[in-house]
């Protein structure tokens, strides 16, 4: 099959068309023909070895973990799909694969692709909209009137986040550029902070939730603008906000949290619903082939990108 594989970590150009077998799945997995598949920013940071101390240096590497795709093969002891089956789903976050004509996809990690996307479309959803709902649902446990504050509101994770946290029944401030308002608007958000012009940590608004979808403010900075028991999610771990998190749990009130995303076929199951009722989209930058994997890499890297990069795959 073909696949996109790094040898080496380093710059985006190292990412290199090769083939390889198709993988070998374990019983609990099927081997499914990627159509489509999206860029995430742990791509490239695994890819420029950010995080090599979790992923060791076993090469060659097939990098990605969002696939829409056909089931082809299951194992023994899958008992919800079938060969044919159109699913969608993330790859678990120890592993990745993705970037190649196949992949084994565990069970547990998958779902029945929403039936009102196409491959590319569905591609774009699972692992930034898991990690959105995740963040507001389960960390942030978010509830009808409750004030959201999304900073970050027009990327990959921030798109999604606004439009669950609005089906959830909270009332959302988004953060963005205001190029990107009037988008971020229509998927939901109640209210638009200019981040170019405001620094939203002044604002005198208290918020039940402040997810910062692009960890580009620390709890710190946060704390005032949260009411007395808000809590903070960040979606990277880093020392500040891994500080945060471990000193606010030993007192009361404003909790800082680190999304680290479960990928599953619950949640995704329930993005369907949302998405077949027309209460959540993905929204996409741009679909590359799988032969222009580099420039895709370079265009996420500058952290500009409006929704998801798209990656087609197969025909």
């Amino acid at each position: 099959m073909k696949a996109v594989v790094i040898n080496q970590y380093g710059e985006a150009e190292v990412l290199r068309s090769q083939d390889l077998p198709k993988p070998q799945i374990k019983s609990d997995q099927m081997l499914v023909k990627v159509y489509a598949t999206s860029i995430n920013p742990i791509d490239w940071k695994t890819r420029k070895g950010m995080l090599k101390i979790i992923f060791g240096s076993k090469f060659p590497m097939v990098l990605g973990y969002d696939v829409s795709g056909e089931v082809v093969e299951v194992g023994s002891t899958v008992t919800q799909f079938r060969p044919g089956d159109q699913i969608y789903a993330c790859l678990d976050t120890a592993t990745s694969g993705s970037y190649a004509e196949y992949a084994a996809v565990s069970e547990k990690v998958a779902y029945f692709k929403p039936q009102n996307l196409s491959h590319e479309e569905a591609a774009a959803v699972p692992l930034a909209a898991e990690t959105a709902l995740q963040a507001l649902r389960d960390l942030g446990n978010i509830k009808t009137g409750d004030r959201i504050l999304i900073n970050g509101a027009s990327g990959g994770v921030g798109t999604f986040a606004v439009q669950i946290a609005q089906a959830l029944g909270a009332e959302v401030t988004a953060v963005c550029s205001p190029k990107n308002a009037e988008l971020v608007k229509s998927l939901g958000a109640d209210r638009i902070i200019d981040y170019t012009t405001q620094d939203f940590t002044k604002e005198s608004v208290k918020y039940d939730m402040i997810l910062d979808a692009v960890a580009s403010r620390s709890f710190w900075e946060c704390q005032n603008i949260l009411s007395s028991n808000g809590v903070y999610v960040s979606t990277i771990p880093d020392f500040a906000n891994g500080a945060a998190l471990l000193i606010t749990q030993l007192i009361p009130g404003k909790k800082a949290k680190i999304i680290l995303l479960k990928s599953n076929g619950k949640d995704l199951a329930y993005l369907k619903e949302l998405i077949e009722a027309n209460k959540l989209r993905p929204i996409i930058a741009r679909t590359y082939p799988l032969s222009e994997i580099v420039q895709a890499h370079a265009e996420s890297e500058k952290g500009r990108v409006v929704g998801k990069l798209v990656i087609a795959v197969s025909s």
